[in-house]
């Protein structure tokens, strides 16, 4: 608990009386004499009754500490007088910024009588992000509210507000190379599956169910059956585009936040089917969430997306900077980005080095033009050649590409996956 004084008015009219008085005496004039009594009587009194430092103690209880972008939350904080002495007292508790106040008031005054309590309680909503609360400012004055003394009371505090997420369906991902534990990801190798993957040969300890009576009667004396393709769990790792360059703005929305909300969905859908799974945000620093399996994974991810923010940086100012050596070799790289000219090259890269890659495109140019309107429309189509020009680009190189306009669900836009 840390104290902080303010004397300003107690000074001001101390140095006024003594001004006066001196005033006075220069000039022998009794009447500036007499009228600095009265501020120093004033001076004086607020001087005998200068505040002592409370002693008190705040505890904070929050309804949830976990939330989605516009849940209304409420927080309570109670603050208990543990002094001898009777403390008249103005609390105000700080709000963090992008917390907005829905109901109630984070300030009240009252007198707190030796161990009595106060409790302040309000509402607030907000937007994706990590909120701390550090504690609240508990003021106390003299009589007269010369002389103020403002002491922070530690009553700490968190909300994490978690992007929302999106349930998807299986993802048609096939990376070059899988891992050796059964999942849902087919491995290019036959064996127990599902899909149909060739014929061969009946081996001993193959069902009977699995016999190819058509390519068994083609041959006398071979017996043959069905093989399906084996499905396994894979390495994958999802890039967050978080350049400010690529991000568009308006209408109190961003594309950013549906860059999030697509990069969430993927990484839940991905690490619920069993996958290893990595996310790199990619904008004013390199953050890395190392790659791994299940829950705490999945808890990983998001807490790593809810604090996510656009940046520039001069060095990260191109894909080429990503590092891709943090992935396994021929694993599956999933791309969220409104895509920027110049980003053909690294991707395209990327797949020379056997990374399978899948780029989720939120599309920037219908965003940009809901926003403009009518206006704009020979802008946009210009805007549209050169953009499906770099798409165009990618896809010759066997990119997957989903060209996401934001104003259709996430999952539809996933059923059109272009080859």
């Amino acid at each position: 608990m840390t104290a902080l004084s303010d004397n300003r008015t107690l000074i001001g009219l101390s140095a006024l009386a003594f001004g006066l008085a001196l005033l006075g005496l220069a000039t022998l004039n009794g009447a500036l004499i007499v009228l600095a009594i009265p501020p120093a009587i004033f001076a004086g009194a607020a001087l005998l009754d200068t505040p002592d430092d409370p002693h008190l103690q705040a505890t904070r209880i929050l309804s949830v500490e976990r939330a989605l972008p516009g849940a209304v939350i409420e927080v309570r904080v109670t603050v208990t007088n543990q002094g001898l002495r009777p403390a008249p007292v103005e609390i105000e508790d700080a709000v963090p910024a992008g917390l907005d106040l829905t109901s109630g008031q984070p300030t009240c005054m009252t007198m707190l009588a030796p161990g009595a309590t106060v409790t302040i309680t309000y509402t607030v909503r907000g937007v994706r992000g990590f909120y701390h609360f550090n504690g609240v400012q508990a003021t106390v004055s003299d009589r007269l509210g010369l002389s103020r003394r403002t002491v922070a009371v530690a009553a700490p505090g968190k909300i994490l507000i978690m992007p929302e997420v999106v349930r998807l369906t299986r993802l048609g991902i096939r990376p070059r190379r899988t891992r050796i534990f059964s999942g849902t990801i087919p491995a290019r190798q036959g064996g127990a599956g599902i899909e149909f993957f060739g014929v061969r040969e009946y081996q001993a300890g193959d069902p009977v169910r699995w016999i190819n009576n058509r390519a068994t009667a083609r041959f006398p004396g071979s017996l043959y059956v069905n093989e399906f393709e084996q499905e396994r769990v894979a390495d994958i790792g999802i890039i967050l585009d978080a350049r400010r360059g690529s991000d568009v703005q308006g209408n109190h929305h961003t594309l950013f936040e549906y860059s999030v909300q697509a990069a969430a969905a993927l990484s839940d859908a991905l690490i619920s089917q069993g996958n290893r799974v990595g996310l790199l945000i990619y904008g004013h620093a390199i953050e890395w969430t190392f790659p791994g399996y299940g829950k705490i994974q999945r808890e990983k991810v998001l807490r790593a997306l809810a604090q996510a923010r656009t940046g520039d940086r001069a060095a990260l100012a191109s894909l080429a900077d990503i590092p891709t050596r943090l992935f396994p070799a021929r694993s599956q790289i999933v791309l969220v980005s409104p895509l920027q000219p110049g980003d053909a090259p690294p991707i395209l890269h990327m797949r020379a080095h056997g990374y399978e890659v899948l780029i989720i495109s939120p599309d920037p140019v219908a965003f940009e033009a809901n926003i403009l309107g009518p206006g704009a429309d020979l802008a946009a189509r210009i805007a549209r050649v050169e953009r499906q020009a770099l798409l165009q680009r990618l896809l010759m190189a066997g990119v997957r590409i989903v060209d996401w306009n934001v104003d259709i669900p996430l999952a539809q836009a996933l059923a059109h996956i272009r080859r």
